[in-house]
C-alpha cells in the first residue's frame, strides 16, 4: 500500500504557520505546486482551512522538520505508519473457465425461463456474460439457440447457491406476492363463523325434529280420544 499524506492542503497551511521551511520544501512534502504554497502563506489560498499538525498524525517527525530548516535542499520524507490500511480491491468480472464457458448459454438460458425477475446486470454478474449475449438468448437469435438447455448455473459451478438466492431475493423486492397455487387453509375467522353456523343449524334442526315428535303424539292421543268416545 503507498504511504500518502493525509490532507495536503491542510497539512500545507500548517506548515507555512509553524516552520521555516521554504515554499518548494513544503510543495514537494504536500505535492502541491510551489505558487499554490505562496499563495496560502499570503492568504489568497485555502482561507478557511485549518491547519492539520502532521507530527500529531504521525506523518512527520520533529527531526524531519528540523533537519529540512536547517538544509533548504533536504527533501521531508513521510514516517512509516504504525498501522497498515490494506487497500480496497476493486470488484473485477468474473472470471469463468474456459471449460465451462461453453456452458454459459445453457446456464443463461435456465435463469431466464426459471427467474424472469432477474435483469440483465444480475445474470451477468452471476454468469459472468455480456448483456448482448443474454438479450440474444432471451429473443432466441443466438447463433447455437437450437441446441441450447436448460442448465442450472450452480450446478454447472458458474455461480453458488448463496449468490443466486441472493440475486433473486435482491430482484423480487417490490414485487406484489405470487398468488397461491392450489387448494388452500381457510382463515381461522372463517372457519370459527362456519363452526357457529353449523352448530346453529344443527340446534334448529333438533328444535324441530322435537316440535314435530310432540305434534306427532298430540294428534295420535286426540285421535285415540275421539275413538273411545264413539
Amino acid at each position: 500500500m503507498a504511504n500518502t499524506l493525509l490532507m495536503p492542503k491542510a497539512t500545507a497551511v500548517w506548515l507555512v504557520d509553524n516552520t521555516a521551511l521554504s515554499f518548494d520544501q513544503i510543495a514537494q512534502f504536500c505535492k502541491l505546486h510551489p505558487l499554490e504554497v505562496k499563495a496560502i502563506a499570503d492568504g489568497e489560498a485555502a482561507q478557511g482551512i485549518k491547519g492539520l499538525d502532521p507530527v500529531m498524525t504521525g506523518q512527520l517527525s520533529r527531526d524531519e522538520i528540523a533537519k529540512g530548516e536547517a538544509d533548504a535542499e533536504h527533501r521531508l520524507k513521510l514516517s512509516e505508519p504504525k498501522v497498515r490500511v490494506p487497500e480496497s480491491k476493486r470488484r473485477t468480472p468474473r472470471y469463468t473457465p474456459l471449460s465451462k464457458r461453453q456452458d454459459r448459454p445453457n446456464a443463461i438460458l435456465w435463469l431466464v425461463k426459471n427467474h424472469p425477475e432477474l435483469k440483465d446486470a444480475q445474470i451477468s454478474r452471476l454468469v459472468g456474460t455480456t448483456k448482448s449475449t443474454i438479450e440474444q438468448i432471451r429473443n432466441r437469435t443466438h447463433w447455437n439457440s437450437n441446441n441450447l438447455v436448460p442448465m442450472d448455473p450452480v450446478t454447472l459451478g458458474l455461480c453458488s447457491q448463496i449468490d443466486l438466492d441472493l440475486e433473486v431475493q435482491r430482484a423480487s423486492r417490490g414485487q406484489p406476492a405470487a398468488a397461491p397455487a392450489g387448494d388452500t387453509l381457510l382463515p381461522a375467522s372463517m372457519t370459527e363463523s362456519l363452526e357457529v353456523g353449523s352448530d346453529r343449524q344443527a340446534k334448529d334442526e333438533d328444535e324441530l325434529d322435537a316440535d314435530a315428535v310432540f305434534a306427532k303424539l298430540s294428534s295420535l292421543k286426540s285421535t285415540s280420544q275421539d275413538e273411545d268416545e264413539e
